[in-house]
């Protein structure tokens, strides 16, 4: 299990029990594998956030809804996705943003915005964030409404994000 790919120890602890392998040679198999350092979940959750962000493109939320789904804890969750700053939040942002915009020329100002909105948020980006890479992307594309804040605030509300 260890050899396809990293895991985090929650992970590993699954496995081995859908294997009927008993909890406490479970427990001690993976503490020895903790000491010799064959796991560790703080690394596996450092360089999955490293990767999902400048890979997938990925913000705070999303990148800890996955390494909570993988069986991290919220302190070593809160750790790894604090090493992101909201520059570089803001710039992976804006580049997904930019990407996202240009295939979409043929297309009216509020499909524009609803559709960039709704991939940022999804990606994990907040409201405040997407509201002002959107604003900045539509606007450095010369979109005369880039300004318009009715617009993607009432996007930003019928997604449901909260404001941050």
């Amino acid at each position: 299990m260890l050899a396809a790919a990293p895991r985090t120890r929650a992970q590993l602890t699954t496995g081995l029990r859908r294997r009927g392998i008993p909890d406490e040679v479970i427990a001690g198999v993976l503490d020895r594998y903790e000491d010799v350092g064959m796991i560790d979940d703080r690394m596996f959750a450092a360089a999955w956030v490293e990767s999902r962000h400048a890979g997938r493109g990925l913000g705070r939320r999303a990148l800890a809804y996955e390494l909570r789904q993988r069986g991290v804890d919220e302190a070593t969750v809160a750790e790894a996705v604090s090493g992101l700053t909201p520059d570089q939040e803001y710039t992976t942002a804006r580049r997904l943003a930019a990407r996202k915009l240009a295939t979409m020329s043929r297309l009216d100002h509020r499909t524009r915005v609803r559709r960039l909105a709704g991939m940022l948020v999804r990606k994990g980006y907040g409201a405040g964030l997407t509201a002002r890479v959107v604003r900045d992307v539509l606007a450095a594309a010369g979109d005369a409404d880039a300004a318009d804040p009715v617009d993607l605030d009432a996007v930003l509300d019928h997604l449901g994000e909260p404001e941050e």
